[in-house]
């Protein structure tokens, strides 16, 4: 598997509108990708507006062959080349719930010295525990192996909660692929 998320910022007077379109437009393109087992195209309005998205692929191959090929020129011509994040992910759950309507995104570094093995197994515990929740679609844990940090993803069928730990984005769209 293969994690990656790409945003951005856009001016305070920004019309989100134009964001909500493009996703609408482009989200049901990704419905079926080969390799893919979501993508969500995500919002903040929040202390100013980004536009982003977040890829979970079963097939890194196929998570290349995207960046490099013909998909990714439409990000390029409409926004530029952006700082692309990624990460190995480590634990993927599945929730009850048949979509998403918010992305929380969490994040902490592993302490040098620390039982990566014990932090590992309660990761995966506390996944299985969000996962259970009905509202969750689902749950990913992975690794920033650059940095040290660990990032867990969580789909939410929920409107964006301001309260829920980490940040937070609106779903404007969110597309399930084919996983081999």
């Amino acid at each position: 598997m293969f994690a990656k998320q790409y945003s951005h910022r856009l001016p305070a007077d920004y019309d989100m509108g134009v964001i909500r379109r493009r996703a609408a437009q482009l989200g049901p393109l990704w419905d079926n990708a080969e390799g893919l087992l979501f993508k969500a195209f995500i919002a903040q309005e929040r202390g100013g507006n980004v536009y982003s998205s977040v890829y979970l692929w079963a097939d890194p191959l196929q998570a290349a062959d995207f960046l490099l090929g013909e998909r990714f020129q439409k990000v390029l011509d409409s926004f530029g080349r952006p700082h692309i994040e990624s990460w190995l992910p480590l634990d993927l759950q599945r929730g009850p719930a048949q979509g998403a309507l918010s992305l929380y995104r969490e994040e902490w570094a592993l302490a040098p010295g620390a039982n990566r093995a014990a932090i590992l197994a309660e990761e995966k515990q506390r996944n299985q525990q969000v996962a259970e929740h009905s509202d969750t679609f689902a749950v990913f844990l992975a690794l920033d192996v650059q940095a040290w940090r660990l990032v867990r993803f969580t789909l939410s069928a929920k409107a964006l909660d301001a309260e829920y730990p980490g940040a937070g984005y609106q779903v404007l769209y969110l597309a399930q692929g084919v996983a081999p």
